[in-house]
């Protein structure tokens, strides 16, 4: 556990026992508080049976409590329990601010704490992979990976060199007021969750909490100056000392890009080059980095390298589930070559559960395609809008039939990129799901002797995905 003692002889009721609720809960039991768990799931009740008060916060009198622990997953815009805990005057917070109050019962260390619409999860891990190699200890958490409440301290050996990296979402950040990190960062900032805010404005307003939270000495990166992001830039230039908010030099490291097989495309120079300034400010000298980047192997369903078969890539993109999401991986793969000679190489996997009118972002990558093949419920719409716009287009309906289909059409040096550009669930319980049957389908290939697994060694963690998105 992060903290034996920090939460002793303080009370909290903790709402929501998913993996960050019930790591929170174990940790304050550990501590020595006094602790209250509510779920509307049994089994998610039943592990704290017999050990603490099980009861709903909102049939409670909270008079006395320290704090409400609540899941990032409650809409506090819709949920009762805002109001409620107001009435008492008890604060409502999340797992993260636990481990800000525990931050100073910790050996000394450092955290770095990142947010953005896109790009979280892959640059959070990648810094943490380069922290490794370098010989930093490091530990993942917030949206990511194991829940930070539930994890290990890091070693007081590490003389203060340790580093906790923590993916932050919009909603981790809501229920945080104390959190001080020494490097923030920010990605981008695009619309998105607007069913827990009032607009877009409100939605960057809570990205921007990050940094308000961080003393005016700590270092902030941002990888995106688009608007709003820009926005925060400035204003964040203005509070901090001099050169201690800075953006990402991508013009720096895309000349290297070639060398990462598994960060390929605009976004991930983008998220590579936060990651680089980042680990420099934590003391990585370039040869590290430089040798680190080469190695990291792409988070599961988000341009994932699957294998190559004579020449051919196979690349899951599952998370991709709006056009913004795809259009990156459509313009990682550009032609080599004159198009005319016909040096498109994307072999594009598009359909499913359409959240979106149009094409979108994707419609300026359409040269780079060499064929589509239309899936799920959206599939004809793709098919129609593609039509005439692209070489090729197949109307499939099934991934397995798009997978033949693109298999037997490809050529050395072309890539066939599962990146659906619309949710799942007409067909697949969640991204995963999808992408994962889209692994076997390319894994059957694979078991016939043909496909080897791309090659790139495997980082020095299985990474899983968080709570929330």
């Amino acid at each position: 556990m992060i903290s034996k003692t920090a939460f002793s002889n303080k009370s909290y009721s903790v709402l929501g026992l998913a993996r960050s609720g019930a790591a929170a809960a174990e940790a304050l039991l550990a501590s020595g508080a006094k602790v209250t768990v509510w779920d509307r799931q049994d089994v998610a009740r039943a592990p704290f049976v017999g050990r603490c008060e099980v009861a709903d916060p909102l049939e409670m009198d909270l008079t006395g409590f320290d704090g409400l622990v609540v899941s990032p997953g409650v809409p506090l815009n819709r949920h009762p329990i805002a109001d409620h805990a107001a009435k008492f005057g008890v604060p409502i917070i999340g797992d993260i601010e636990l481990f800000a109050y525990a931050r100073g019962d910790l050996p000394a260390h450092r955290v770095v704490g990142l947010t953005g619409t896109n790009g979280k999860s892959t640059t959070v891990a990648l810094i943490h992979h380069i922290l490794t190699m370098a010989g930093l200890p490091t530990l993942l958490g917030g949206n990511i990976g194991e829940p930070i409440m539930g994890q290990k301290a890091l070693d007081p050996n590490a003389n203060g060199t340790g580093v906790y990296v923590l993916e932050l979402s919009s909603y981790q950040i809501d229920l945080s007021q104390e959190l001080d990190c020494e490097v923030t960062a920010l990605t981008n900032i695009t619309p998105d969750h607007l069913d827990r805010y009032d607009g877009f404005a409100a939605y960057t307003a809570s990205k921007a909490r990050l940094f308000s939270m961080q003393s005016e000495g700590g270092l902030a990166v941002f990888g995106s100056l688009e608007a709003p992001a820009g926005a925060i830039f400035q204003a964040e230039s203005v509070r901090r000392e001099e050169d201690r908010a800075v953006a990402a030099d991508l013009n720096a490291l895309a000349g290297s890009q070639h060398e990462w097989p598994s960060l390929q495309g605009p976004h991930n120079l983008e998220n590579a080059a936060v990651a680089v300034a980042i680990v420099e400010e934590l003391g990585v000298a370039p040869t590290q980095w430089r040798h680190a980047l080469k190695r990291f192997r792409s988070l599961p369903h988000r341009m994932e390298l699957v294998c190559e078969e004579h020449g051919v890539t196979f690349v899951n993109d599952s998370k991709a589930t709006n056009t913004a999401s795809s259009a990156p991986a459509l313009a990682a793969y550009p032609p080599i070559g004159d198009i005319r000679d016909g040096a498109r190489r994307v072999h594009w996997i598009v359909g499913g559960l359409a959240k979106e009118d149009g094409l979108g972002a994707c419609q300026q990558m359409l040269p780079n395609i060499a064929a589509a093949y239309t899936i799920g419920e959206a599939g004809p719409r793709f098919a129609d809008l593609l039509d005439g716009q692209v070489p090729n287009v197949e109307r499939c309906e099934l991934v397995c039939e798009a997978v033949a289909r693109a298999r037997k059409a490809a050529r050395p040096g072309d890539v066939v990129l599962f990146s659906p550009a619309c949710a799942s669930f007409d067909q697949f319980r969640d991204y995963e799901n999808r992408g994962d049957h889209f692994r076997k389908l390319v894994g059957v290939i694979a078991d016939e002797g043909d496909c080897e697994p791309a090659e790139f060694p495997v980082t020095d963690a299985d990474y899983i995905k968080g709570e929330v998105a």
